[in-house]
C-alpha cells in the first residue's frame, strides 16, 4: 500500500525518470476492475494526458502526483505502479497504461482497490485530496507536538491508538501498514485508549512518528512494499507479516499477530502492553 514513505519515493522517482517526456499514448481501464476509482470516465483519460509532457510530481501524504502540465495523475492506495523501460515487456493487463514519446511507460494495476485519478489542476475538491494538500506532514517540521495533540478532540480521545492513527485521515498516508513500527517504537499497544496516555507517552508517539516515517523514506521505503521499478524498500520493517512469531529485537519476546476492528495489528508481547 501506498503509504508516506512509499508516496515521497515514488514522486522522487517519478521526476527523475520522467522529467521531460512526452506522453504519446494514455490507455485506463483496460481490464475493468470494481475497486479501482478513476476521476470521472476512464475513456477520457487519453484526451486528458497524451500530448502533454510531464512538468514534475510531488507527495500529498499517501499519494504521488505526477505533473503532466495543468493535468495532475494522483496514484494512492493500492495501486502498484511499475516503470518499464523502452522495449521491456509490459503486462498485458492492467487499469492504467501510460506511454511516452521514447517507448518507456508507466503501467499500474490495482489487487484490491486504488486510485487513479487524472484531472485538471485545482479540480479535485476530494476531501481526503484536499487535506492531504494543507494538513502538516509529519516529515515537515509543522508537524508539531502541539499540533498533533489539537488532534486529540474530544472524540478521537476515546478512540485506540491504532484507529486514532489510521482512520479518517487524521494524519494523511498514515494507515495500518507504516502504524505498526510506529507503536511499537513508542511502545504503545494498538489497543490502549488515547486518553490513557500520560503526557511521557504523547511525547514519545509524536516522537516515533516523525523518526519512524523519516527513516523509512530516508531508506526508500519499507522492505514490504516496491518501488517504481519494483525493487523492495531499504527499512527493514520491524512488526510485519514476516517478522510474526520471530523474537522482539529490542527485548527478546515474541512478536504476536493479532486480529483487532477489521485489521491486523502485530504487538510485542513485552514492550507493548495493554495495560
Amino acid at each position: 500500500m501506498i503509504e508516506i514513505p512509499e508516496a515521497q519515493v515514488l514522486s522522487r522517482q517519478l521526476r527523475e525518470t520522467l522529467d521531460g517526456k512526452t506522453i504519446v499514448r494514455a490507455v485506463a481501464a483496460a481490464s475493468p476492475h470494481g475497486y479501482t476509482w478513476y476521476f470521472g470516465e476512464p475513456s477520457s483519460y487519453p484526451e486528458r494526458l497524451e500530448g502533454r509532457q510531464i512538468t514534475g510530481s510531488a507527495a500529498h501524504g499517501g499519494q504521488a502526483e505526477l505533473w503532466a502540465e495543468d493535468t495532475r495523475v494522483v496514484f494512492s492506495d493500492g495501486v502498484n505502479l511499475r516503470y518499464y523501460a523502452p522495449g521491456e515487456k509490459r503486462p498485458a493487463r492492467h487499469q492504467l497504461l501510460v506511454v511516452f514519446d521514447d517507448e518507456s511507460a508507466i503501467c499500474c494495476t490495482v489487487q484490491m482497490y486504488g486510485g487513479l485519478l487524472a484531472f485538471e489542476a485545482g479540480t479535485n475538491s476530494n476531501p481526503l485530496y484536499v487535506g492531504a494538500l494543507v494538513k502538516p506532514s509529519p516529515l515537515s517540521n509543522d508537524f508539531t507536538k502541539e499540533y498533533f495533540e489539537s488532534l486529540v478532540d474530544d472524540r478521537a480521545a476515546r478512540l485506540p491508538a491504532k484507529l486514532f492513527l489510521a482512520t479518517q485521515q487524521r494524519i494523511p498516508g498514515l494507515g495500518n501498514g507504516v502504524l505498526q513500527d510506529i507503536l511499537w517504537q513508542a511502545k504503545i499497544h494498538p489497543k490502549r485508549t488515547m486518553f490513557t496516555l500520560s503526557e511521557a507517552e504523547m511525547d514519545a508517539l509524536h516522537a516515533a512518528i516523525r523518526s519512524v516515517l523519516t527513516q523509512m523514506t530516508a531508506e526508500g521505503g519499507r522492505s514490504v512494499e516496491r518501488d517504481l521499478f519494483g525493487k523492495a524498500g531499504g527499512y527493514q520493517t520491524v512488526m510485519c507479516r514476516l517478522t510474526f512469531d520471530t523474537a522482539c529485537p529490542r527485548c527478546g519476546a515474541p512478536i504476536q499477530r493479532l486480529e483487532y476492528r477489521g485489521g491486523t495489528v502485530y504487538v510485542c508481547s513485552n514492550c507493548q502492553k495493554l495495560h
